[in-house]
């Protein structure tokens, strides 16, 4: 009865857990990314066009036989350059080459004839114009030709001969005389046809007796070269076909 008459006591209440607790309002989570890879034939695709290649690949080619050539002759130099006489001779060679280049620049300012060091010079035919600036429309070319073949100046004669061509053809306006243009460049500015070919050996027996200071020809001799000539002056004449 005693018991009873006292109130019961308040049941303990168990502590409150971490579950129960507050807990503050989560913000809203971005939802995870998910990647998306191409497919493996595409990238393969894509490997191979050119504009995707980042480093250019060379192809290697097989080096030629001149290559090899230049190969073995450099190969052969390093290993001469790597010996005592072989460093030695490229030194005073090269001293030796800039030596001779700097005496030829200096003899070739003082115009100095090297030819007669080496050889017999070329003989000078003595002339009344130099021909170096000799200006066929300035020449007395006919009373010259006479006058070397009365003498048997022949091969003067020739080169006469071959000068009357070229005023020849000039005045009919077939090719541009000028001092510095060589025989050569007048036969390509013939027109086609049979008249370049009979001027290609007009020039032939001109530069062969000239240049080639031929002084034993004999009248039988310059008879054919001055037939060949006649017949090619005739090709020019007014009322016959050039070509």
């Amino acid at each position: 009865m005693l018991l009873a008459t006292h109130a019961a006591p308040a049941a303990v209440q168990p502590p409150p857990t971490p579950s129960t607790l507050s807990q503050p309002a989560r913000p809203n989570q971005t939802p995870a990314v998910r990647v998306r890879r191409p497919q493996a034939a595409h990238l393969r695709d894509l490997r191979g066009q050119r504009d995707f290649r980042y480093v250019e690949v060379k192809e290697k080619s097989e080096p030629s036989g001149w290559d090899w050539f230049w190969l073995r002759i450099l190969h052969w130099l390093s290993e001469m350059l790597e010996t005592p006489t072989g460093r030695v001779a490229w030194e005073y060679g090269g001293y030796a080459f800039l030596v001779l280049a700097l005496g030829f620049a200096v003899l070739k300012f003082l115009q100095v004839d090297l030819t007669r060091a080496f050889g017999r010079a070329p003989r000078r035919t003595a002339l009344s114009y130099d021909t170096e600036v000799e200006d066929l429309h300035a020449l007395d070319l006919e009373a010259e030709l006479a006058s070397a073949e009365q003498q048997h100046n022949y091969r003067l004669a020739v080169r006469l001969g071959y000068l009357s061509v070229l005023r020849q053809l000039s005045d009919k306006g077939l090719i541009r005389w000028q001092p510095d243009k060589t025989n050569h460049d007048y036969l390509y500015e013939l027109p086609a046809g049979a008249l370049p070919e009979a001027f290609r050996e007009l020039t032939r027996q001109f530069e062969y007796v000239w240049y080639g200071e031929q002084d034993d020809l004999t009248t039988a001799d310059y008879e054919r070269a001055r037939t060949a000539r006649l017949d090619f002056q005739r090709r020019l004449t007014p009322g016959r076909n050039a070509a």
